[in-house]
This record gives C-alpha cells, sequence and structure tokens, in this order.
C-alpha cells in the first residue's frame, strides 16, 4: 500500500469497467486519481465518490481523447503526472465511421502519449490496455470476425506506442503493455455478444473461464507500479498465447 502516494495517475475511460476499477485500486495505493470520460459525467462523478468514501482522492476530468483540443485543454491543467493507463478503447459502436477504430484506438493512443510525455518525471510509467485478440493479431489462429477490425487497429497502437519507446526511454520513462482475454462484464463483451450471440460462452469454455473485470483491473493496477522492465508485456487470463 501506499506506492503512489501523492502521485498524480490519469486514467482514459475511467467511468466504468476496467478503468473504474483500476481507478480505485491506484487511489488505495495513495495516488491522486484523474478519471476521464467522455461524456458520463455522472458515472465519472460516481466513481470519484466511491474513491473519496474510501479515503482517497480523485476528480473527473472530462476529454474526448479524438480530440486535440480536449487533450490540449486535458494536460494544460494536469500538471505532473507519475502514470498514464491508456484504458480507453473502442470501434464495436453502432453509427461510427470507417476510420473512428483507428483514429481512438491508434491515433489517440500516441497523442496521448506524445502530450504526457514532458509531464512525466523519472521512473513515470505508461501502460497501454489492450486484449489477446488485438496484441496477438497478426499470428491468432482464434480470430473473432466481429472483433477483427477493432483488433488490428489496437495492434497498430500498439505497434505505434512501441515505436516510440527511445523517446519515453530518454525521459526515463517506462512503457508496460496489459493484455487480456475477454472479460466478463466489460462494455466490449456486451457489444461482442450482441453481435455475435454465444461468443461469450464459447471463449469461456474454450479458456476455462473469464477473468472478471476487478481480476483484470488488478493486473493493470499492478503493472502501474511493479518492477518490470520497459517493454514489458503482461498478459492476463487465456489458456496462454493465442498464436
Amino acid at each position: 500500500m501506499g506506492q503512489l502516494t501523492d502521485a498524480t495517475v490519469l486514467i482514459t475511460g475511467a467511468s466504468r469497467g476496467i478503468g473504474a476499477a483500476t481507478a480505485k485500486l491506484l487511489a488505495a495505493e495513495g495516488a491522486h486519481v484523474l478519471v476521464n470520460y467522455r461524456d458520463k459525467a455522472k458515472r465519472a462523478d460516481a466513481v470519484v465518490a466511491a474513491i473519496e468514501a474510501a479515503g482517497g482522492t480523485a476528480a473527473s476530468v472530462q476529454a474526448d481523447i479524438t480530440s486535440d483540443a480536449d487533450l490540449d485543454r486535458l494536460f494544460g491543467a494536469v500538471g505532473e503526472l507519475q502514470v498514464l493507463v491508456l484504458n480507453a478503447s473502442g470501434g464495436l459502436e453502432r453509427d461510427v465511421d470507417p476510420d473512428y477504430a483507428y483514429r481512438l484506438n491508434r491515433d489517440a493512443q500516441v497523442a496521448l502519449a506524445a502530450k504526457a510525455l514532458p509531464l512525466m518525471p523519472k521512473g513515470g510509467r505508461i501502460v497501454y490496455v489492450t486484449s489477446h485478440q488485438a496484441h496477438f493479431a497478426d499470428t491468432t489462429v482464434d480470430e473473432l470476425e466481429v472483433y477483427a477490425p477493432v483488433a488490428r487497429s489496437k495492434r497498430a497502437g500498439e505497434d505505434a506506442l512501441r515505436a516510440m519507446l527511445p523517446e519515453f526511454t530518454a525521459q526515463g520513462v517506462d512503457f508496460v503493455t496489459v493484455s487480456g482475454d475477454m472479460i466478463e462484464g466489460t462494455i466490449t463483451a456486451t457489444l461482442l455478444e450482441r453481435a455475435q450471440p454465444g461468443v461469450i460462452e464459447q471463449r469461456r469454455e474454450a479458456a476455462g473461464g473469464l477473468l472478471t473485470v476487478e481480476e483484470f483491473a488488478a493486473h493493470v493496477a499492478d503493472a502501474a507500479v511493479a518492477d518490470l522492465p520497459t517493454g514489458e508485456v503482461v498478459l492476463a487470463g487465456g489458456p496462454g498465447a493465442w498464436a
């Protein structure tokens, strides 16, 4: 406990699910957690209230991470940032344009890292949250057709962030990836089930069970503070590599 006392942590997409659970865990480590949300203010405020009720400190911060203007406003008010958790992703939503997945899962992630880096001290850390389907997108033989465009865009985001490793290292900032199997109860799982009924049960049987949101969030929170080499990939859930 207390590994992040007085440190500021920013978590994107933290108004629910994995981001919200991670926010609560890192607040318990003493961090002041910035709970990013796009348009669900009440959800973000509820996460902040829960953290404060448990004795932690947090604030909700609105920003559409695909908007440069929003990111400039966000980082202009942050100050020093110890940890950036890149949790927000998407692309399965209805009525989004064909380029949205890449703008969110690749371009926005790079913009976030680039804008955060000057605010991060030596010893800071960037944690990129992804899925096995995305992390192994180039080699997997177990591809979900409906998720494939999102998986490819998230893999492109991870690759683009890894291309920034020399910049991170020059600043003394570590970069760690946390990849998870399907997670019970997430919005992604809900959208996948809606698009391809039965897919969650099929994956549950194949993997011998799926992690809960809280279990996966514990891996993400641990990656923010554990003694890990830069570039490390933490695989959580599933039978191992999907390649």
